[in-house]
């Protein structure tokens, strides 16, 4: 196979360390439009893989957004590295195929960021600017990361992900911290031909590629339970959420929320059974810790107690063994984690009762923070799979 020693960055990208782009980052520095610089700078690295554009980049904005993994990384240290972003999407594939925006967005949300995405073709460019603008000002969230077609620039290769270092307001510059640093360096563009290069369709969505918006999670580990499944369970479990369970459950006819839990988990165990589970290894102390503190607080929540009630009767009606705590425990989670669209056919009062067990205000720290984290990854898995 022919080999490859980086390429010629074409105009008009300014390479970051040539003259000009040391000139830029100096007016840009006192102008105050590159505090967002220093905590990238920090944390930046080369993707490990070719197509592993997306994971490099979350992996350089988590560990400047200063997020506890929580996990084990190398030795005794909790650290973010691309093999550990395995939820949402399986590492393989990744390597084949990449990520997409709403990919990206369910990763990023699965290890603890707060993400807001906008799409190119329903954005604007002026509100692309504020964003840079106020990310650039300031050291310490939000960070920006661009998707982009890098056609646009002029530059080889298809869609990209890269992290937003800072911007020149003069010249209405962002410096794009690339991670595919053995292909191209870090350079400044000007910003209306980054939103150009946004709007072209992805091929894998059809949808423009756009950027993201990430800030620190409100916890302060990332989630504990994940989802992490392959491309056709996710298929599955994304069109349970959005089409199977909401009709199967009206279809059920439940009269009291025990009836509802019941019918949940016995529609929903070929769909979502397999689609959450619990990242911390056993042995790693911390996250031994936090599984036995999430245990313990999920038996005090009343739908806990539902759930159990819900398991007991399945395994009256297909004779088999009694499920443990773990199970009854990520069974609480996916009826706290699911969408309210999953329940929205059921009668008003009962989906009154419901919510209310569901209400985040009631629950205790960990499992709100668990279910929440837990809840955008499914959201964003309905989202990337199918039409609500």
């Amino acid at each position: 196979m022919e080999s490859f020693y980086r390429r010629t960055l074409p105009s008009p990208c300014i390479a970051f360390s040539s003259p000009e782009g040391r000139q830029l980052f100096g007016e840009a520095l006192a102008d105050g439009t590159m505090e967002g610089y220093f905590p990238l700078a920090e944390q930046f690295h080369t993707q490990a893989e070719p197509a592993f554009c997306g994971l490099g980049t979350l992996v350089v904005v988590l560990n400047a957004l200063a997020i506890d993994p929580g996990r084990q990384w190398r030795g005794p240290w909790r650290w973010f590295g691309e093999e550990m972003l395995d939820c949402c999407r399986p590492l393989e594939v990744v390597r084949r195929e990449g990520l997409t925006v709403g990919q990206l967005v369910c990763l990023a949300r699965c290890n603890g960021a707060r993400v807001d995405a906008v799409h190119a073709d329903v954005g604007e460019l002026a509100a692309l600017r504020e964003q840079v603008e106020a990310a650039a000002s300031r050291a310490d969230e939000p960070h920006l990361v661009a998707a982009y077609s890098r056609g646009v620039l002029g530059q080889t290769g298809g869609g990209h992900f890269s992290p937003i270092g800072g911007y020149h307001r003069g010249r209405d510059l962002v410096l794009l911290l690339d991670v595919a640093r053995f292909k191209y360096p870090p350079h400044w563009v000007p910003l209306p031909l980054l939103w150009a290069a946004m709007l072209p369709a992805d091929p894998t969505t059809g949808r423009a590629r756009g950027y993201l918006v990430l800030r620190r999670g409100e916890g302060s580990l990332a989630s504990l339970c994940t989802i992490a499944v392959d491309d056709e369970a996710f298929r599955v479990a994304a069109e349970a959420l959005a089409v199977g369970l909401p009709q199967m459950l009206a279809d059920d006819r439940p009269a009291t929320v025990d009836d509802v839990v019941a019918s949940f988990v016995r529609r929903g165990t070929s769909a979502l059974l397999g689609v959450v589970g619990v990242r911390a290894k056993p042995e790693e102390p911390v996250g031994s810790e936090r599984q036995a503190e999430l245990w313990r607080e999920l038996q005090d929540t009343p739908l806990f107690a539902c759930v159990e009630r819900a398991l007991a009767r399945a395994v009256v009606d297909a004779g088999a063994s009694a499920p443990g705590e773990r199970s009854a425990g990520l069974w609480t989670l996916l009826v706290l984690a699911c969408p309210e669209a999953v329940f929205a056919r059921l009668p008003p009062p009962l989906r009154a009762e419901l919510e209310l067990l569901r209400d985040p205000e009631r629950l205790p720290q960990r499992v709100r923070d668990e279910a929440c984290h837990l809840a955008a990854q499914m959201t964003a898995l309905r989202d990337r799979c199918c039409d609500p």
